[in-house]
């Protein structure tokens, strides 16, 4: 798994797609927070803390996490390099596992120079050093867990179809499914709402954001992760029958 993992890693960087990613990532996050007006603009906030990035940053993973993970499997099969990738000794789990963390590495790579956010929002404070580091670490903790689901969800989708776009279009379709649809839905019936909420990404990510490391919370994301997961080792194996 660990040479799979590598040379995921290295297709990443070999070309333009990881520097693009890390690169659009920061842009976006940058404009919107430092440059354009608007909710989302820390400056014009009044207030020392990261939360307008963890507002904002769902909404970029929600199409730039589909974009990396598209060519997963997708690219094997139009290939035809999935039959080889199935000869080389590795079990299914592990040549998802491999797919899955090449690609959740490199996001997590993108997300690593926010943290430079945290400080120079410290240090401009009023008083300095104003900052709720427990809801900022929180946050960042509940991102990685975001990150892990949104990756597991585009490696699934990308065994569906040899077409990219497609791929793409369907990862992006079960992001937001499950992090902004149960929250909608939940608005919908009053007696019920907590409760429907409760199942998508964004009740659990809020609940994170707040610096409260909750095992439901932790558990949750874990859930939705091994389950993309499975069910992407079951698709592979129904294709290697």
């Amino acid at each position: 798994m660990k040479a799979l993992l590598l040379r995921e890693i290295k297709s990443f960087f070999g070309s333009t797609i990881g520097y693009l990613v890390i690169a659009i990532f920061l842009l976006l996050n940058g404009l919107f927070l430092w440059v354009f007006e608007g909710d989302f603009n820390i400056l014009n906030s009044g207030f020392a803390d990261m939360s307008p990035f963890f507002k904002l940053s769902p909404w970029i993973f929600t199409f730039l996490i589909p974009a990396v993970t598209m060519r997963s499997f997708s690219d094997e099969k139009k290939q035809g390099t999935l039959e080889l990738l199935f000869t080389k000794p590795l079990s299914i789990w592990e040549i998802v596992n491999g797919k899955f963390l090449g690609a959740f590495i490199l996001i997590v790579l993108a997300v690593l120079p926010s943290i430079v956010y945290v400080f120079v929002i410290s240090y401009f404070g009023s008083p300095q050093g104003n900052i709720d580091m427990g809801s900022t670490l929180g946050s960042y903790f509940g991102l990685l867990f975001l990150i892990a689901s949104y990756t597991a969800i585009g490696i699934f989708t990308s065994t569906l179809s040899e077409n990219q776009i497609v791929a793409f279009i369907l990862a992006v379709f079960l992001c937001f499914v499950f992090y902004f649809g149960f929250d909608g839905i939940a608005s919908l019936f009053e007696s019920n709402s907590k409760l429907i909420a409760s199942f998508g990404m964004d009740y659990h990510f809020k609940s994170m954001s707040r610096g409260v490391i909750d095992t439901r919370d932790i558990l949750y994301f874990l859930s939705v992760t091994v389950l993309f997961l499975s069910v992407t080792v079951y698709k592979l194996k129904s294709l290697k029958a």
